[in-house]
């Protein structure tokens, strides 16, 4: 007879929950968290229960922002008990050990070594070599068909309104070649879109002066422009060239070398632009370039080479010393502009800011008003420039699909165009789009209707 077989007993890894808060470079730092997490051995949790530690990637930008980490710290803490802290708060222990005495460990933003070692301590990994525990890719938190690329980290500039150079310090710019093998690899895994981010992705290079390496047999410096060149050339499994969408690109001179990738398909048309204003009084005291007449001329030109470019911004209403003409000067600036996605927030205080010390504090209910009446000239823009993709064929990217028994079998989904980034700008909304489309798929699209922000059609072939 022969003996029984002895089955290995995998033992149970410890699970991480993780809440992320704040920007898509949180995003991407909680995502290299957990993926280091995963390689080490740990499960990861969808609930406070399940889990053995928590994590709290935390925003610290704005007074509010910091309010609601510290709720969901709160709330951790409620819910599990074991609780580490990291992100921009993470230079702010003092604070909140004194308000959670219990956390068990605090670290700053993009501490990811210390991050990890803080799991290690709280919960030790379960080795074990049987478990291939990483996909290629790496852990995401965004849907599989889009991935958010970080370039650097921290910023040169010094805008009075900002602190976040006091938090993640001056720009560190990655390995244009280790840039590049994670883009690689995030579309070899799956990903259709990928978006490009960083605190000043124009500046990209700058600190380690540009510094080349090899790259498929040829030289590439780090430098915004070979950047979006080499990041053209990817192609996905089908043998598409893949979304590549730009963000946090201050108007420097050379991303006008960009515009014609763009304008041959290499690079998704499509530029975010953190203008914040457009008065010169207004851009001195937030220390930024005032240069809005020939940004204009540039955005013209913009145009020109690549006319299906669609610009996105933000701007900040109520800034100290804001007057009703410089706020004026801004809206007839959008006038000419004609951005396509507009953003625009109240100026708020932040600790640690410089222009709380500025005179000429605007009234909250005038902040409010001026924010009033700047959404509503820019959804007027927005309205009209939809409008006029009425009728056209585009290329659209779907994000979700729905159930086929939710409307009398017809299978609609949500969808976006190259003029829409994730979780901020408009969405396409489509009828009909048959059995067997999934997320991640670019489809050509008919536009049959349009509103403020979104567009309404359906596929080609089903029109």
């Amino acid at each position: 007879m022969c003996a029984a077989i002895m089955a290995t007993k995998i033992p149970d890894a410890p699970k991480i929950g993780m809440v992320s808060l704040g920007c898509p470079k949180n995003l991407v730092d909680s995502e290299r968290i957990l993926t280091k997490l995963r390689s080490d051995g740990y499960q990861m949790s969808a609930d406070y229960a399940g889990a053995d530690v928590v994590l709290v990637n935390t925003c610290g930008f704005l007074d509010s922002a910091k309010e609601e980490s510290l709720e969901a710290i709160g709330e951790a803490i409620a819910e599990n008990g074991r609780v580490i802290v990291t992100g921009c708060m993470g230079d702010e222990a003092e604070l909140i050990r004194a308000k959670f005495p219990q956390v068990l460990a605090v670290t700053g933003a993009h501490q990811y070594e210390q991050v990890v070692n803080a799991v290690h301590d709280a919960s030790p990994p379960v080795p074990n070599a049987f478990v291939d525990l990483v996909p290629e890719g790496g852990l995401k938190l965004t849907p599989r068909h889009y991935s958010y690329l970080k370039i650097s980290e921290g910023c040169n500039h010094r805008c009075s309104f900002c602190i976040i150079p006091s938090i993640r310090g001056d720009l560190v710019s990655r390995r244009i070649d280790a840039v590049l093998r994670e883009a690689e690899k995030l579309v070899a895994a799956g990903t259709k879109e990928l978006l490009v981010i960083s605190q000043d992705t124009s500046a990209y290079g700058v600190d380690i002066r540009h510094e080349p390496r090899m790259w498929k047999g040829h030289e590439v410096r780090a430098h915004m422009t070979d950047l979006a060149r080499e990041l053209g050339q990817l192609r996905t499994a089908e043998g598409k060239t893949p979304w590549v969408r730009l963000h946090y690109v201050y108007p420097y001179p050379h991303v006008d070398q960009v515009i014609p990738l763009m304008a041959e398909g290499l690079l998704t048309p499509y530029l975010d632009i953190p203008f914040q204003h457009a008065a010169p009084p207004v851009l001195k005291a937030m220390k930024r370039p005032a240069n809005d007449a020939k940004v204009l001329d540039r955005i013209r030109k913009w145009r020109a080479i690549c006319p299906d470019i669609a610009i996105r911004s933000s701007f900040v209403v109520g800034f100290p010393g804001e007057t009703e003409a410089d706020f004026q000067y801004l809206l007839d600036w959008l006038d000419e502009a004609q951005l396509d996605r507009v953003g625009a927030f109240r100026f708020e205080p932040v600790e640690g800011a410089a222009a709380n010390a500025l005179p000429g504090a605007v009234p909250e209910e005038v902040k409010e008003e001026r924010f009033q009446r700047i959404m509503e000239k820019t959804a007027a823009i927005s309205a009209a420039k939809l409008e006029a993709k009425v009728g056209r064929t585009i290329p659209v990217i779907i994000d979700e699909v729905g159930d086929p028994d939710d409307e009398d079998g017809s299978i609609g989904a949500t969808a976006r165009s190259q003029a829409d980034a994730p979780e901020i700008d408009g969405h396409v909304y489509l009828r009909d789009v048959g059995e067997g489309r999934r997320a991640g798929d670019i489809i050509d699209v008919i536009v049959e209707d349009a509103d403020e922000h979104d567009l309404f059609g359906a596929p080609v072939e089903n029109v």
